[in-house]
């Protein structure tokens, strides 16, 4: 089939015709799909937060909530590359298999394959092409493996960081400058013991940014409303500038991935480390090529 007949197929609801489509948006084909794509955007609501917090659980939750609102939905999980086979891995989709038979919820795994930030390369062309297919919400949970994953917030509006109570996590967060891109912090498992002390730590950590801290026990549904609610009430102090400053950190994201595979950089090292050239002129020649 064509990129034309795929989207055609996948504008009726074809889950297999928008699985071909994001499977070319993370492959050679990529350009083809985008340049048949009308404009379009949707609302993307990033979640991230170190591993074992609740993310994917988070997620399904979210997705009940919207779906209730009769939203079509879709979830982007990224997770760490295959050693083996470059795939993504799919214990997202197992952790959220009560949506897995709904027609208008989208699923799917995107491999991180070594990009920085935590998510994939290809995160902004599916994003693209899902809001051109009338997808009304997007869920971007970020691999959550320890790498600095701020690049979330060049593509969501909002971020929620979910946390565990106790365990550090308030700490290894803030080390991690997740802190710093948090606009909603969520601490999981709130009937765990230390998730009070968790909170004052939070508290007194984004006071000065009066940053939104909420706490919930995901797998039971409780809590969900209260983030559904401030996400909403986030998303509605949305502006132009703020889009503006995502999409600038979206471009130079992606334009430093293709820099560190440039087939010069070597070559231009290897002259700046023999004393032939300068750091500045050897980043010069970078940009030109």
């Amino acid at each position: 089939m064509t990129v034309a007949e795929l989207l055609a197929a996948a504008r009726t609801g074809s889950i297999r015709a928008t699985g071909r489509l994001l499977s070319m948006v993370e492959g050679d084909r990529r350009a083809e799909v985008l340049d048949a794509l009308p404009p379009a955007t949707t609302r993307v609501i990033g979640v991230t937060g170190p591993p074992g917090a609740g993310k994917s659980t988070t997620v399904g939750a979210l997705v009940g909530a919207y779906r209730q609102q009769g939203m079509r939905v879709a979830v982007l999980a990224v997770d760490p590359s295959s050693p083996f086979s470059s795939g993504a891995l799919l214990g997202d989709r197992i952790r959220m298999a009560a949506h897995v038979q709904d027609p208008q919820v989208l699923i799917r795994s995107l491999a991180a394959r070594g990009h920085l930030g935590g998510l994939s390369a290809a995160v902004p062309g599916a994003i693209r092409l899902l809001a051109a297919l009338g997808y009304d919400v997007l869920l971007l949970e970020t691999v959550g493996v320890g790498q600095s994953e701020v690049e979330v917030a060049a593509m969501a509006d909002p971020t929620v960081v979910v946390l565990n109570p106790g365990a550090g996590d308030a700490i290894q967060a803030a080390k991690a400058g997740l802190l710093e891109i948090a606009d909603v912090v969520v601490v999981n498992k709130a009937d765990r013991e230390g998730a009070a002390q968790t909170v004052r730590d939070l508290r007194a950590e984004l006071h000065p940014a009066g940053i939104q801290i909420l706490t919930m026990i995901a797998s039971q549904g409780e809590g969900v409303a209260d983030l559904v609610e401030a996400i909403d009430a986030h998303h509605r102090t949305d502006s132009r500038e703020r889009r503006l400053a995502r999409t600038r950190a979206q471009i130079l994201s992606l334009a430093q991935t293709r820099l560190r595979s440039h087939p010069e950089l070597d070559r231009l090292a290897q002259r700046v480390a023999d004393g032939e050239a300068d750091p500045y002129s050897a980043a010069e020649r970078l940009l030109a090529d």
